[in-house]
């Protein structure tokens, strides 16, 4: 494996036609991390995740998973990753055990190790009390959970989660968050990807933003706050005239703005005074950071 690395991508390029949904990517997931891939709809994501699960052959590049290199060992390395879709593709007419039973089978756990490894995946995602429901009666939250399980049941080296919370309410994707938070505590070496602001700063040890399928920063959360939007933020607020001039005098005093609906933000405020602006002084955070690189509101 390249020096300790789950995952290495170089100069990646997956084109379809006259669209390049990812432009030359560069990607390291260090063994035991979560990293993070934030970007807005569009950006690349779901397609680099379709090529490190070799169902998208790239054009252009490199990929190594688990030290194999795709797409000629993307097998071998299948057998040792667990994939989360983004697309619920459970089977609505077998039981939550049936469809663990198939996954099982299909990962060749030995016979006399299924019932174990089928019960450790279903306590991981509190599901031992719906194993005899039907997948089509379960909530929105319990078959996300059940896709988890599903591909943990091999105990995989790596967990790659595409979206894993897309669609769902606040409390259910809190559920989510925690068993994730399980993952990491075992030791687990997991990509996610997702368009959640709060999902990627609370979940992943080092994040990349993307956009138009480009890496445009990579790096633990708090430091690409500290580099790209410091430690302070000015929330300005006022009818669109008024944000108007406050972006030009900001810009004009070699200060940063993002426009947040009805407020602009005044970034990289510390040690300064403001510049004797009106508003409400908060912490800048990674949300400032992904609208100054990409320009686009978080979905």
């Amino acid at each position: 494996m390249s020096d300790g690395l789950a995952i290495r991508m170089r100069g990646v390029v997956k084109r379809y036609g006259p669209i390049t949904a990812v432009a030359g990517l560069d990607l390291d997931v260090p063994m035991g991390t979560c990293v993070g891939l934030l970007g807005p709809n569009g950006a690349g994501k779901s397609t680099t995740m379709r090529l490190l699960t070799a169902q998208s052959i790239a054009d252009e590049g490199e990929l190594e998973v688990l030290g194999f290199r795709l797409p000629g060992e993307s097998k071998a390395a299948r057998a040792e990753c667990g994939v989360v879709p983004q697309l619920d593709n459970l089977d609505v007419t077998l039981t939550v055990e049936q469809n663990l039973l198939v996954f099982a089978h299909l990962y060749r756990i030995g016979r006399h190790e299924r019932r174990e490894a089928i019960e450790r995946a279903l306590e991981l995602a509190n599901l031992v009390h719906r194993r005899d429901s039907r997948v089509d009666k379960l909530s929105g939250g319990m078959r996300r959970r059940l896709l988890i399980a599903r591909a943990l049941v091999h105990r995989p080296r790596l967990v790659l989660l595409d979206e894993p919370t897309v669609g769902l309410d606040p409390q259910v994707r809190q559920e989510l968050w925690a068993l994730i938070d399980a993952l990491r505590s075992e030791g687990a070496t997991i990509l996610m990807s997702t368009h959640y602001i709060e999902e990627a700063q609370r979940l992943a040890d080092t994040v990349l933003i993307m956009s138009h399928g480009r890496a445009v920063a990579a790096g633990p959360p708090s430091r690409l706050v500290a580099e790209h939007a410091g430690r302070e933020a000015l929330e300005v607020y006022g009818p669109p005239a008024r944000l108007v001039e406050v972006e030009i005098e900001a810009g004009a005093a070699g200060l940063r703005t993002r426009r947040t609906g009805t407020s602009v933000s005044i970034l990289g405020l510390d040690g300064t005074d403001g510049h004797a602006f009106e508003g409400e002084r908060r912490p800048a955070n990674l949300e400032d950071v992904f609208v100054l690189l990409t320009g686009e509101e978080i979905g």
